[in-house]
């Protein structure tokens, strides 16, 4: 689908959103071209530690179709990078769409599993830091972590190297309770599939009531008979559930 999508979309690839060599975005526009679009920012899963932008555009061809241009961010997996990086990259890159595309009509955020995480960390960003006041209008956290303390136990945490203050300081779910939303009608859906393992149900739970217990503009959904992967990879169809809440909350 990522091939299919580079070979017949109008595309900017490899973009540099920083100095880094990871540091690079694939911007997709539908064909109508137009200043003011809305913009799908979308961060790939793999324990941060696999995966990448070229092989993440799956959801490009529904979503063009509709009128909205989806970016695939690239960043740098462990162990090149920490996590600490990670988070940063992604700041930059939302950033980045902003001040290229001031006109935009909304950006929207979505990640899989550890791309859900970086995801939720910008519900926390320091813009200010950045310079620039994203316009951020929507979050998608599919089948995401929110609280990396238990990672720290896992096969998972030898190339992260997290440690208890790492997991603690990058973890949204102890924090997105007490933050302020810049702007309160940006929408935050928290999902999660019905074969998903129990860890992420509870994780995507207990994440949407710190969101309710803080002012955000929360949901959440389960999607049936998903699993941990189809629940992203079902995104290649136009009738998919989860490509028809994207669409719906975008043109809502």
């Amino acid at each position: 689908a990522t091939r299919r999508a580079r070979a017949t979309r109008k595309s900017l690839l490899h973009v540099p959103y920083g100095d880094g060599e990871g540091e690079k975005v694939d911007i997709y526009f539908p064909d109508e071209a137009a200043e003011a679009l809305p913009f799908f920012l979308f961060f790939h899963g793999g324990y941060w530690q696999s995966g990448s932008k070229d092989e993440s555009a799956f959801m490009v061809d529904p979503l063009t179709a509709q009128g909205v241009a989806v970016v695939i961010v690239a960043y740098d997996i462990a162990p090149k990078g920490t996590l600490d990086q990670m988070v940063d990259q992604v700041t930059r890159s939302v950033a980045f769409v902003q001040t290229r595309y001031p006109s935009n009509e909304g950006i929207y955020l979505c990640g899989h599993s550890a791309g859900a995480h970086l995801a939720a960390m910008m519900l926390l960003a320091n813009w200010t830091k950045h310079g620039v006041m994203p316009n951020l209008k929507g979050f998608f956290l599919v089948s995401g972590v929110f609280d990396l303390e238990p990672v720290i136990y896992t096969s998972q945490n030898v190339a992260l190297q997290l440690t208890l203050e790492d997991a603690q300081r990058n973890s949204p779910q102890l924090k997105v309770a007490q933050a302020q939303p810049v702007d309160p009608t940006c929408r935050v859906l928290v999902v999660v599939g019905q074969f998903d393992s129990p860890e992420f149900h509870r994780q995507s739970w207990e994440f949407y009531q710190a969101l309710c217990q803080g002012k955000w503009k929360a949901s959440f959904e389960q999607l049936h008979d998903v699993d941990h992967f189809e629940i992203v990879e079902n995104l290649t169809q136009k009738d998919n559930v989860l490509t028809q809440i994207i669409l719906k909350t975008i043109f809502q």
